[in-house]
């Protein structure tokens, strides 16, 4: 049961725990509100027979009845509310342990709007369901089977006219699932098409208002706005339809046990105090009831968002062993076939080997996979074909996060956190003290900038860095590198778009970090990798060329015909 419960509300095992026992708290609590009908029935025939016996029997039946409640209530309350928070506090954990796992490749079908939205809204969403529906759904469906066998044994004729109308109402609710799931996906996808848009556009605010497109795009934004309002408007009808119709079914159980019990009464087989308990008890079983259906409809339009959650519960992580076999550092591709989740074919046929104390550069036209050898390498993702290793190991059978322990990458994009300078350096070694962060700043000449600021190295550098030019972002990601100081260094057009003197000094302090390390270089500029101890030219997702820059040269291939077509450029003026 735990098992089916954890697949179906995507839940831990503790939290499907949990579940029950506020499904078994809320049944106590339904059936605690029974119990003061029971006493009322009897005072109503002691009435009816003469007289109060003993008035003190009702008074501390009163009392054992409110202390009942109140604990009942307060197991209900813990239960399902406070195990819920703690519940929805591991859910979110999960997700996000699970989304650090899993290949990058994951990340290119799914947008940033729409993986927020699982961690933040499926998750608030199914925080709601377990604390107000699930619960409160499961403790009606078992307090009401109980109460419906006790009114069989006291009245099997009034039992039937009291529960008749259960099962109708219920189906009428159950038939509703598939309409629920059309709007309630339909709502989402309003919903993540706004939360894109919005997002868009304050990403993109700069270029809206430079080109005078703010008016267009926001117009377009307010269409996204009215058709999430929209789809709000048709679920809750579509719902309301199925919900409002099974309510009004349950209504009719109140006038089939007047009805049945009048009858009854007229023939002389049914008493007045069975007839009056038999009213109270239907009116307060149609009541939680009511609010049961409500809640299955809302549980049954969780489904949508469960299954965007398990969707990234169950994709397949990437795993493998905590140690490394490795003899040395050299990255070796032996026939590397790669394809992206479109199809498209990237790598065919890759073989080369980056030597540890060398700098291999990849070279070539753009879409000709360079950007993919380097993610490959580093397992990012995983090649469908051939084998890479380093230093000998296999990395597909090593575990991602132990396998980066080796690599220092410095990516052309950098990501900068809205921290000060020195704390976003020290994302390179978390233990680090602070001279050795001042230490790796002044290697990749952060000192120039940092010195400037009203705060030095502790002052915070805004959202990503947008207090800081591109080289001086750059150069933290550098500092990055340096103290992490891994064996293989991964150069991702760290210097493509910086100006002159940027470029320089990055490439000063490149030279440093690279030194007696297994370096591999992505450049589209051809005097940058001119001093490189090998090159690799990909084209068409296999390796045209490998060899020295000399040596390509010679052989008047693709690289040569690269550095010229680029001196041409270099030379050309307005």
């Amino acid at each position: 049961m735990l098992e089916k419960l954890q697949r179906r509300f995507a839940l831990s095992r503790q939290g499907a725990k949990d579940l029950i026992k506020g499904c078994i708290a809320c049944a106590v609590q339904n059936i605690s509100f029974m119990i003061p009908v029971g006493l009322l029935y009897r005072f109503v025939c002691d009435l009816m027979e003469g007289g109060i016996s003993y008035p003190a029997l009702y008074i501390t039946g009163c009392a054992v009845c409110l202390l009942f409640i109140f604990v009942a209530a307060w197991f209900q309350y813990n239960g399902t509310y406070l195990a819920t928070y703690v519940e929805s506090g591991v859910r979110r954990i999960s997700l996000a342990e699970q989304l650090r796992k899993i290949p990058l490749s994951f990340f290119g079908k799914k947008d940033l709007a729409d993986l927020t939205n699982s961690i933040m809204g499926d998750c608030a969403t199914l925080e709601t369901a377990f604390s107000h529906y699930v619960p409160a759904l499961a403790g009606s469906i078992m307090s009401t089977a109980l109460i419906a066998v006790c009114l069989f044994v006291f009245d099997w004729r009034m039992a039937l006219a009291s529960v008749w109308v259960l099962p109708i109402a219920f189906a009428v609710v159950a038939f509703s699932a598939r309409v629920q799931n059309y709007f309630n996906r339909k709502q989402m996808s309003a919903k993540i098409a706004l939360e894109e848009g919005v997002q868009e556009c304050i990403e993109a605010l700069r270029d809206l208002r430079s080109n005078n497109a703010e008016n267009d795009y926001l117009n377009g934004l307010d269409k996204k706005i009215k058709a999430v309002e929209v789809r709000h408007i048709k679920s809750e009808l579509g719902t309301a339809l199925f919900v409002v119709s099974a309510s009004l079914i349950l209504k009719l159980g109140i006038a089939t046990v007047a009805l049945v019990g009048s009858v009854l009464l007229i023939r002389g087989t049914l008493s007045i105090p069975a007839l009056f308990m038999f009213l109270l008890v239907a009116s307060r079983l149609y009541e939680p009831l009511e609010g049961a259906l409500q809640n299955l409809a809302a549980v049954l339009s969780t489904s949508t968002n469960i299954e965007r959650m398990n969707e990234i519960l169950d994709h397949p992580v990437q795993k493998g062993a905590y140690e490394i076999d490795n003899r040395g550092y050299d990255i070796e591709f032996k026939h590397v076939g790669f394809s992206y989740n479109s199809g498209e074919t990237v790598l065919k046929d890759v073989s080369f080997t980056a030597k540890q104390g060398e700098v291999t550069a990849l070279v070539g036209p753009s879409g000709g996979g360079k950007t993919t050898v380097s993610r490959l390498a580093a397992r990012f993702w995983d090649a469908n074909r051939g084998r890479i290793t380093v230093g000998g190991a296999d990395i597909s059978k090593i575990d991602p996060e132990t396998l980066l322990s080796l690599y220092s990458i410095v990516f052309q994009d950098v990501t900068l956190f809205n921290n000060t300078i020195m704390e976003n350096i020290r994302i390179g070694k978390k233990d680090a003290s602070d001279a050795e962060v001042l230490a790796a700043a002044r290697l990749a000449n952060c000192d120039e900038f940092a010195g400037k600021l009203p705060g030095g190295y502790n002052s915070m550098i805004g959202e990503n860095g947008c207090e800081l030019s591109g080289g001086e972002r750059q150069r933290i990601s550098i500092a990055r590198a340096f103290l992490k100081d891994a064996p293989i260094i991964l150069l991702d057009e760290a210097t493509a778009s910086l100006d002159v003197e940027n470029e320089t000094l990055i490439q000063t302090a490149l030279s440093r970090l690279i030194k007696d390390k297994t370096v591999m270089v992505i450049a589209h500029r051809m005097r940058t990798v001119s001093g490189a101890d090998k090159i690799v030219v990909l084209s068409n997702g296999v390796v045209k060329e490998q060899g020295k820059p000399n040596e390509l040269m010679a052989q008047k291939g693709i690289y040569r015909r690269m550095v010229e077509l680029q001196t041409q450029s270099r030379n050309w003026t307005l």
